[in-house]
């Protein structure tokens, strides 16, 4: 396997392993075990580590070895991050990541009724022909692929980079969805109209049908995932 195949699969089994508690907060683990554990060169346990740590999930503590970190310290939406955990425990995450869009992308769309440019807005609205044409074939694989552009195209639109850096989970989340079997075989005819009514009202600068309409799209897909998630704990951060 080449060395960035081996880094990436190394990546991901420690990944996930955080994320399931197989490697438990507290736990300390020496590199030297990690190269037995996964069978990998110290030079691709390294590479693998500066990236745990960039996310917050591990800690170098000479002498000791790395400390493996608790999820509050975890950089929580950084696309890897989002993809674990979606694996691991998909309702789970689903439920807290869709409260998330229920709150943030209505007001993206908002803002993006305010501040689009007239490129942006036509962009988005082709996305929303596109999402629906695909929708009316019954083409899924292109309904997913055209809603992630869309969505993350309306993330970016308004101007906040903040809201714009979600543009990568939720790419992830839509496509975790998906892989996890929990997304609609087919698109709801409402919830196609409601992305071209969202297109309509960026591209004429109307914040509040904007909203209302994302608010829509949100609402039902909140409800499409409630019962994949009825009856699961909700995780404790504190």
């Amino acid at each position: 396997m080449a060395a960035g195949n081996l880094h990436e699969s190394l990546l991901n089994s420690v990944g996930t392993d955080i994320v399931t508690g197989a490697l438990a907060a507290g736990t300390v683990i020496r590199a030297e075990e990690l190269r037995m554990r996964y069978e990998v060169s110290l030079s691709v346990v390294r590479e693998a580590v500066r990236v745990l740590e960039s996310l917050g999930m591990v800690k170098p503590i000479r002498r000791l070895g790395l400390v493996i970190l608790s999820m509050e310290e975890w950089t929580i939406l950084d696309p890897l991050v989002v993809r674990w955990r979606m694996a691991a425990t998909p309702a789970l995450q689903l439920r807290s990541l869709t409260e998330l869009r229920v709150a943030i992308e209505p007001q993206a769309a908002y803002l993006a009724a305010v501040h689009a440019s007239a490129d942006v807005a036509e962009e988005i609205m082709r996305l929303a022909a596109r999402m629906r044409a695909s929708g009316r074939k019954g083409d899924v694989e292109a309904v997913l692929e055209v809603d992630i552009a869309y969505h993350r195209a309306v993330l970016r639109a308004g101007g906040n980079e903040l809201l714009a850096s979600f543009d990568t989970a939720v790419a992830e989340i839509l496509r975790g969805r998906t892989h996890a079997g929990l997304m609609p075989k087919f698109p709801h005819p409402d919830a196609l109209q409601w992305h071209f009514d969202v297109a309509d009202a960026i591209g004429n600068g109307d914040p509040e049908r904007s909203h209302a309409a994302m608010t829509k799209i949100m609402t039902r897909a909140f409800t499409e995932m409630e019962d994949a998630w009825e009856g699961q704990p909700r995780l404790r951060t504190y």
